[in-house]
């Protein structure tokens, strides 16, 4: 129909954006055609009298001060779009859907098992989607609408377009093969530590910042060998013989990993806290608000409403 804006030309122009003014990954994220979409953006333009990217040619390569505040009111007449569409499941068909999950290795892993099978027997016509990444990643995926809510330690409070809310607070073990001369060491200390070569997680993961930061506060260089993006991957290489572990306590398995011994390090290094991330302002199901109180349960109702602006 002339003359009227399209909920599509919106999603085509958010798109476009996330891809980093990528037409054609953004039509490849769309699952459309590049064509299809430098039309609609157009259209768009047209409508509006503005144009709201920059163009070498065919390329985009800006985004006009006029295109900045379209995008900024896209982006939320998406929002609230998507949650007309919710509001009108959540009165429909109260106890199915779908949930969105992203987070990381550690927490599909380590903690999210059992709250996921909580779950999965309470809605069981309800599917499950874990998406797994780094925590900028994962926060991403929220943004985006690609996600439900995030769960993962760092990176979370980087968006502004997301309300975090404090899960629980963690620290870290040692793990090294058994007889190791440092599970049996008195005291265990940071200067110890620096004794021996070290494997832990990649700088964007699993609270690394409160290990470099225990570090350099006593102005020590530990000597890591190797860093990972899991703890799993961490444990194989110690089992190697490359080193000496620090992984997230909860990353530890009684059976799998009883060749390993280990060590308390919570002395060492301040606790890190696991949070969730949602969008603001976005309406969410029942069974949402239920899954957030298995995997947190301080996390009531009222508690999600109010830090989402969105009380009901």
């Amino acid at each position: 129909m002339e003359g009227v804006v399209k909920l599509q030309q919106l999603r085509y122009l958010v798109e476009v954006a996330d891809a980093g003014l990528n037409v054609s990954q953004a039509a490849e994220n769309l699952f459309t055609s590049q064509p299809g979409v430098s039309k609609q953006i157009r259209l768009l333009e047209d409508e509006l009298g503005v144009d709201i990217f920059v163009r070498n040619g065919k390329r985009v390569v800006s985004v006009t001060a006029a295109g900045a505040e379209i995008l900024t009111l896209a982006r939320r007449v998406l929002r609230e779009a998507a949650n007309l569409k919710t509001a009108g499941k959540e009165f429909s068909r109260q106890e199915s859907g779908q949930l969105t999950i992203a987070t990381t290795h550690t927490q599909a892993r380590y903690v999210l098992p059992p709250v996921i099978m909580r779950f999965a027997q309470r809605y069981p016509d309800v599917k499950l989607v874990l998406h797994q990444g780094n925590p900028l990643h994962v926060a991403q995926e929220v943004v985006a609408g690609r996600a439900d809510l995030a769960i993962a330690t760092e990176g979370l409070d980087q968006f502004p377009d997301l309300r975090v809310l404090p899960c629980y607070e963690w620290n870290r073990i040692i793990v090294a093969p058994q007889e190791h001369p440092l599970l049996q060491d008195e005291p265990l200390t940071l200067e110890t530590l620096i004794g021996y070569p070290l494997i832990t997680y990649d700088h964007a993961f699993t609270g690394r910042a409160r290990i470099n930061q225990a570090f350099d506060g006593l102005g020590l260089l530990p000597n890591i060998v190797l860093t990972a993006l899991d703890a799993d991957v961490i444990k194989t290489y110690v089992r190697l013989g490359m080193g000496v572990g620090i992984i997230a306590a909860m990353a530890y398995d009684e059976v799998l990993d009883r060749d390993l011994g280990r060590r308390d390090a919570a002395q060492l290094f301040q606790p890190s806290t696991t949070r969730i991330a949602l969008r603001a302002g976005s309406y969410l199901r029942m069974f949402v608000f239920d899954f957030i109180q298995m995997f947190a349960p301080q996390l009531v109702r009222s508690t999600i409403e109010a830090a989402l602006g969105s009380v009901r």
